[in-house]
């Protein structure tokens, strides 16, 4: 059997320094890449969310993120035309939009689909109050 690079054998103790670099390089590498696309769009696009309009100054634009339309990370043509700024709210709530629409559960995230029935309600909680309240009087 050949040895795997990156792979160790169970029970032998992790290399730290090694992991720390690996990640450290992976960071590092996602800045740079983001950095490069982020700064295009902001070029391009108005430093306005293009969901809920608030505008961004240079105080507050590290709020500002870089949206890919269609959720592909790599596709970045130069144009601008997949990218959307967006405040992190709404960037949070396109992503959940989409994930929920990938497990076939849409309903409800203003994608398409109906929404399922609401469940039908048989407890009342407050059934039996009266009859307690006028127990309650004349005891």
């Amino acid at each position: 059997m050949t040895k795997r690079s990156g792979s160790r054998r169970p029970g032998a103790a992790l290399d730290n320094d090694r992991l720390d670099a690996i990640v450290a390089k992976a960071h590092k590498e996602a800045f740079v890449r983001m950095r490069g696309y982020r700064e295009q769009s902001l070029r391009l696009h108005p430093h306005v969310c293009a969901r809920c309009g608030r505008a961004f100054e240079a105080g507050n634009l590290h709020e500002l993120t870089v949206h890919h339309k269609d959720h592909n990370h790599d596709h970045n043509p130069p144009d601008g035309s997949n990218w959307e700024n967006l405040c992190l709210y709404c960037h949070d709530w396109e992503h959940q939009k989409y994930s929920y629409a990938v497990t076939g559960a849409e309903a409800g995230f203003g994608l398409t689909g109906a929404a399922p029935p609401a469940p039908e309600v048989t407890h009342s909680p407050f059934a039996a109050l009266k009859e307690a309240l006028a127990k309650k009087r004349t005891s």
